[in-house]
């Protein structure tokens, strides 16, 4: 330390800085505080930590600058977040005392940190719109607040050179802002203008040049907004992929699309201008114009008005098929922007792929899988290093909870729990249904973008290149891998294959119920909780299929205590495609056939029973190969949706007759007397000596004989709904009476049934249980590989 140094007692901290602190302008945030306070020192990125060492003439000082950077999270809107910060005193080299400087990117272990990609923010959506502005109409215009960030990632640190913006040197005016700390682009890496950056440009895909002085346009964006209001079909370049796209209002042109992607019944997702065009065609309650409006800009399901305001056109009845929901997003990009400027309705924007395949991410791969049926690609030249689907969530009891974590939410990292080692590193390798990978390390843990169902060969094949993709830029190498404890699973074979013994199998629902314990922080020593998990079907703990679960757990140890029903399910994975086997299995479980015929013979249902090859269904039903016992929610919503005839012969897609069967409902329906809801009880097993379960033989008997009176199908599938919650409650009571518990945590897709939902949190709170239900992991199976990861971690402990 020199002379001068010492005499002034100069003090000085070396700072470790982890969370989201990369790609979100924290360096120059930090360059600028310490300019105000006076400070000298280095901020720099290490790895995915941000080191700083700060130089000051007071312990005083230095603590209103560490007080400050804890304060610059709340003040940023470009998702920066500090999980940790960690301070220690240093030695003072003289060096640091030559005012404060962003010094270059080392290279370390690379921390769970990476910022996702961020929707276009105010300042840089001026820009693009103003005409006195360089910037104006530009594409990719971005800053330190938005811009792309894991869709461009190539490795850590995170600087413009490890990204694929490396393609675009900068232009002096660039250079000059990128340079600045008094500028929002101050090392912005994604930044860029008209003369240096990227370029949008729109072509005929079957490679025949064509006249753009017939459209309407002020440059190639603007020509492909005049194309969409002409009926076509376009290919665009989104931030993680390729996008297909449609006027929403052009039946003919959705029409066109489903044939196109081979989608028959599943709904799109709609691109809005804004939220006044949003509430044109839908409710928009404060909760989900707040997450429309996010950086993260997911898309959000929201009810849709039953004819549309201010005398717009109404969608085409192929956007949604059968739904009273439509999924909404707004632009993500200034091209997303400029695309919409003149657009009087919402576009249909979905994958660039086929039906179940991963989203194409280069124009030959979308070409090769979609040939030249969309006429017009909206194409650029900046390389998507990785495929990001876009996130999907809807406001359930009033907050806005995440269904598919992916572009502006993954790969954000999620704080650990209280009490857990830090020093263990896990890999969960999650579910095959919507699957997501999870990597834990120092604390922190990182769930990939979701991948997809790994049923598809080319989901499967994405999935692997991911994980060795996250493997690699994490320098991860796990000690423990956690996985389903479904021997098929693919994720489970991978993992097995791989790892070995470094493998600890999770029971499928313990993982839904730690994943929610996880994002609500419950300690590891927090004890037990009940869970409750619904969904389709999973590998229960003692080797069982299960789908309707209450669950005494915490994340060491988990034990079943009550269930709904087991029924067959005839036909085993077929009884998940065609809803009447499980309507069939139900009756003939609660009932048998004479009873049945007896009692309901006028029926539609009966009639349809009786033309089935029966004597081959009950074969079926007595091998327990060909018909498994389970107990599974999502069955048991089929079953109800083919008794009122909704998907009876097949689904066209995962959850369908669930989906249609909820939104039959109307308010007016939910506000009818609580005692026409259905009834079920809650008896024991095995003659009253196992576990309490959901008996739903007195709620048949009143469907059918709703049936016998014509009853709407609306009030049918809100009676259902509304008695299901309350049972749901009434299990939930006894057993935390019996177990002397406060707190319930819920898991599994069922949970995604806004209706049912809400029900049971309201009961449970009546009650006078604390109710946890995920936000932002989701509920369904994409969240598995967190809870799996808890787990592990706990078992390992």
């Amino acid at each position: 330390m020199s002379a001068v140094l010492a005499e002034l007692q100069i003090q000085a901290r070396r700072i470790e800085v982890r969370g989201i602190v990369q790609g979100v302008g924290f360096r120059p945030a930090v360059l600028r505080l310490a300019s105000r306070l006076g400070l000298a020192g280095t901020v720099r990125n290490e790895g995915t930590c941000v080191v700083i060492e700060v130089v000051g003439q007071s312990a005083e000082l230095l603590l209103r600058f560490e007080a400050g950077l804890q304060a610059l999270q709340a003040q940023s809107r470009s998702g920066l977040r500090i999980d940790s910060l960690v301070s220690h005193a240093i030695d003072s080299p003289a060096e640091l005392s030559r005012g404060f400087s962003i010094c270059p990117s080392t290279a370390a272990q690379p921390g769970l940190g990476i910022a996702p990609d961020w929707a276009t923010c105010a300042a840089c959506l001026a820009e693009s719109l103003d005409p006195f502005s360089r910037r104006y109409r530009y594409p990719f215009t971005a800053c330190t607040d938005c811009g792309p960030r894991l869709s461009v990632f190539q490795h850590p640190p995170y600087d413009r050179a490890n990204t694929t913006m490396a393609a675009f040197p900068l232009c002096v005016e660039c250079a000059q802002e990128y340079g600045s700390s008094a500028d929002r682009r101050f090392h912005a890496q994604a930044m860029a203008c008209h003369a240096c950056g990227p370029r949008a440009k729109l072509s005929r895909l079957d490679g025949r040049a064509f006249a753009m002085d017939v459209l309407s346009f002020l440059d190639d964006t603007d020509a492909a907004t005049s194309l969409l209001g002409k009926g076509e079909i376009l290919l665009v370049k989104g931030v993680g992929g390729y996008q297909l796209a449609c006027d929403a209002t052009h039946v003919s042109a959705v029409a066109r699309l489903r044939a196109l992607k081979h989608r028959e019944a599943k709904p799109f997702a709609l691109l809005a201008r804004d939220l006044e065009m949003v509430q044109a065609w839908c409710e928009l309650e404060p909760a989900a114009a707040e997450a429309l409006s996010s950086a993260a800009a997911p898309i959000v399901l929201l009810p849709r008005h039953a004819t549309p305001k201010n005398g717009v056109q109404p969608l085409a009845d192929d956007v949604a098929p059968g739904l009273t929901t439509l999924g909404v997003m707004l632009p993500a990009t200034a091209m997303h922007h400029l695309l919409m400027r003149r657009r009087r309705a919402p576009i249909v924007l979905t994958s660039g792929n086929l039906s179940d395949e991963p989203q194409a991410i280069t124009l030959a791969d979308a070409v090769d899988r979609l040939g030249s049926v969309p006429s017009y690609v909206l194409d650029h030249n900046r390389a998507i290093e990785r495929r990001v689907d876009d996130s999907v969530g809807r406001v359930i009891a009033g907050q806005f909870r995440v269904m598919r974590r992916a572009r502006g939410l993954a790969p954000a990292p999620l704080p650990r729990p209280p009490g857990f080692d830090t020093s263990t590193r896990v890999l969960a390798m999650g579910g095959d249904l919507k699957n997501s990978f999870a990597l834990v390390r120092d604390g922190q843990a990182v769930m990939s973008q979701h991948i997809g169902d790994l049923h598809d060969a080319a989901c499967l094949a994405d999935q692997r290149k991911a994980l060795a993709d996250y493997l690699r830029f994490y320098d991860f190498r796990p000690d423990v891998v956690a996985c389903d404890a479904h021997p098929g699973y693919a994720a489970t074979q991978q993992a097995q294959d791989t790892y070995g013994d470094r493998c600890i199998s999770v029971a499928h629902h313990h993982a839904h119920i730690a994943a929610c314990l996880g994002e609500h922080g419950w300690p590891l020593d927090g004890g037990k909780v009940l869970g409750i998990a619904l969904d389709g079907l999973g590998l229960g703990a003692d080797g069982s299929l299960c789908g309707g679960e209450f669950l005494l757990a915490d994340y060491a140890q988990v034990e079943r205590i009550g269930c709904i029903k087991p029924v067959a399910l005839i036909g085993g994975d077929l009884a998940a495609r065609e809803p009447w086997r499980n309507t069939y299995a139900q009756l003939m479980a609660e009932m048998g056939w004479p009873r049945f015929a007896s009692n309901y013979n006028e029926l539609e249902l009966f009639k349809f029973f009786d033309a089935k090859p029966r004597h081959l269904i009950d074969a079926a039903l007595d091998d327990s190969a060909l018909a498994p016992l389970a107990s599974s929610t999502g069955r048991l919503f089929d079953a109800v949706a083919a008794a009122v005839d909704i998907c009876r012969e097949r689904v066209a897609y995962e959850g369908q007759a669930a989906l249609l069967l909820e939104a039959l409902i109307s308010t007016e329906d939910l506000a009818e007397d609580s005692a026409l809801d259905y009834p079920f009880a809650i008896p024991r097993l095995d003659k009253g000596k196992g576990l309490p379960y959901i008996e739903p033989l007195a709620m048949w008997q009143a469907l059918l004989g709703d049936l016998i009176l014509n009853t709407p199908p609306a009030r049918i599938a809100a009676r259902f709904h509304r008695g299901l919650a309350a049972v749901i409650v009434r299990m939930a009571v006894q057993l935390t009476e019996k177990h002397e518990l406060r707190t319930v945590a819920l898991g599994g897709g069922v949970f995604q049934n806004r209706v049912l939902t809400e029900g049971v949190l309201k009961g449970l709170a009546e009650a006078g249980l604390t109710a946890l239900l995920p936000r932002q992991v989701p509920v369904n199976d994409g969240g598995l590989a967190w809870g799996q990861a808890l787990v592990a971690l706990a078992s390992h402990c």
